[in-house]
């Protein structure tokens, strides 16, 4: 269940060291943030944490603690959190009020569901990518009257500072960039345990968390009225639960919902994609040969936005429809082999395992850039890189040369994980609409009367979909159009839809 993360990566020396000022006073508010971290954060934000706890069975705490880290709490007193550096909260709530400008479906429906508090009693276990706006997701819940425990599902798209204001608001929040994969684990048992906290709800974004409380915590799994789950590893790990007949709560596929099928996944990797190589290798993609693997809705994007710079791009699929929409498209369609030897970049997108083996990896030219745009890091064979005779060497952050014995190279962005999180961020306004089809389905679980759903995993329904849309909708003075009763007996369907049978193609 740990296939999206591998092996943590060896310790490797780093150009620089990041820094944060801070003045005199105890004020979060006074730090001036350079993007990085302080002396302070070479220390484990384990460390600190283990350090409030022992510090609570000591009676002696000052000499018990002597020499170690300096407990993190607060302006509050409160330390139910591990964050990298509590100094970062003002930073980071600026970057939340950003997102929630770019986030009007979200923040609609906080608005309107907040006065009914919709989730009160809802106690929601989440593990997603920690984020701006994830964090609009969280308050959001919250303000619908959740309390929640909150983990990150990917060990480096945590964005620290978010991860520090979602703290100093009083969130018991454990994630921090850059874990190992002992923290990774760590912080999910954190969100699932807690003295007098149990959850009765997870959202989940890879089904992690979902799989330890299911292995670890059978009665407490036994106790969730619902999962939600937006992401493909997640759903089919879900699928094979309900399969074998054991999953045994409610389950809702968010992923496969139109909502983020044909907006999250189509659109915010079209402008993601160019985001993150933009940043990490500074090509130009004017007449360089892509090799896009997958031709799903995340490889329709980032196969768009690359022909729009310019790029000569090709696909490799397994699928006949998707290969002749890509033909249709203007897009070669190839095997991999036919090509690895000629291409800029590779980009897998297909949430498949081994798409890129080390005997592709061993043919590729110098110079070429390799990096993944699905959801598992299993897409390319990143530990077989891991070998005596090729050597790594780090170029900046989330950026490592790979050079083979005759002096060849590659350019391997995040270690094969997801290159736009890991290496950019994703338009705010896109994942607004994911998020509120996640806090609809939450919803939509807490509160169904006994006997709704069964112990099997669901589509959010249509309706609901719709509704999302419609609260985007605004944002772009876009009218829609009344049918007349006339033509709403003519369809066969009603005057607010749903507008399209469950079957139906987007």
């Amino acid at each position: 269940m740990d296939e999206r993360r591998g092996k943590t990566p060896p310790k490797r020396s780093s150009r620089g060291r990041r820094s944060v000022s801070q003045s005199s006073t105890d004020s979060y508010s006074s730090a001036s943030y350079s993007g990085s971290s302080s002396d302070e954060d070479d220390v484990s934000p384990r460390e600190k944490h283990q350090d409030a706890t022992s510090a609570q069975v000591h009676t002696n705490g000052a000499s018990a603690n002597k020499g170690r880290a300096k407990t993190q709490t607060n302006s509050k007193g409160f330390s139910d959190f591990c964050v990298k550096n509590i100094r970062q909260a003002a930073f980071g709530r600026r970057e939340i009020e950003i997102a929630e400008q770019e986030m009007p479906g979200l923040m609609a429906l906080r608005k309107r569901a907040s006065g009914d508090t919709p989730l009160k009693g809802a106690k929601i276990a989440g593990c997603t990518h920690l984020t701006a706006q994830a964090a609009v997701l969280i308050e959001t819940l919250v303000a619908c009257g959740a309390s929640v425990r909150w983990c990150a599902c990917n060990i480096y798209s945590t964005q620290n500072e978010v991860a520090a204001a979602l703290a100093e608001a009083g969130y018991p929040i454990f994630a921090w960039r850059g874990e190992t994969e002992d923290d990774f684990w760590w912080c999910i048992e954190k969100s699932i345990s807690s003295e007098g906290w149990q959850p009765n709800m997870i959202l989940d974004d890879g089904g992690d968390l979902t799989h330890v409380m299911y292995k670890k915590h059978p009665h407490m799994f036994g106790m969730i009225k619902g999962i939600v789950e937006e992401s493909v590893t997640g759903v089919h790990r879900l699928y094979q639960l309900s399969k074998s007949g054991t999953l045994t709560v409610p389950a809702m596929n968010v992923n496969d919902s139109v909502t983020k099928q044909k907006f999250d996944n189509l659109y915010s990797c079209r402008e993601s994609v160019l985001d993150a190589l933009k940043r990490t290798t500074d090509i130009m993609f004017g007449g360089k040969h892509v090799v896009v693997c997958g031709y799903g809705e995340v490889g329709k994007g980032c196969c768009s936005a690359l022909r729009g710079l310019g790029a000569i791009v090709c696909v490799t699929e397994i699928d006949p429809i998707c290969a002749l929409q890509a033909s249709m498209e203007g897009f070669k369609v190839v095997t991999l082999n036919e090509v690895i030897r000629q291409v800029d970049v590779v980009i897998t997108a297909s949430g498949n395992k081994n798409v890129v083996t080390r005997d592709h990896l061993d043919r590729m030219k110098t110079g070429c850039v390799v990096c993944n745009m699905g959801h598992s890091n299993t897409e390319i064979d990143v530990d077989s890189l891991r070998t005596p005779e090729l050597t790594w060497e780090k170029v900046r952050s989330q950026v490592d040369h790979v050079l083979w014995p005759d002096g060849k190279r590659i350019i391997l962005l995040a270690e094969g994980r997801l290159v736009n999180l890991s290496c950019s961020s994703v338009p705010s306004f896109v994942v607004s609409i994911t998020a509120a089809t996640q806090a609809l389905a939450l919803i939509e679980l807490f509160n169904a009367p006994a006997g709704r759903y069964k112990q099997d995993v669901y589509l959010l329904p249509k309706k609901m979909d719709e509704y999302v849309a419609s609260l985007h909708l605004p944002a772009f003075d876009a009218h829609l159009t009344e049918l007349s009763d006339e033509q709403a007996r003519y369809l066969g369907i009603g005057k607010a839809g749903p507008f399209k049978p469950n079957y139906y193609r987007y």
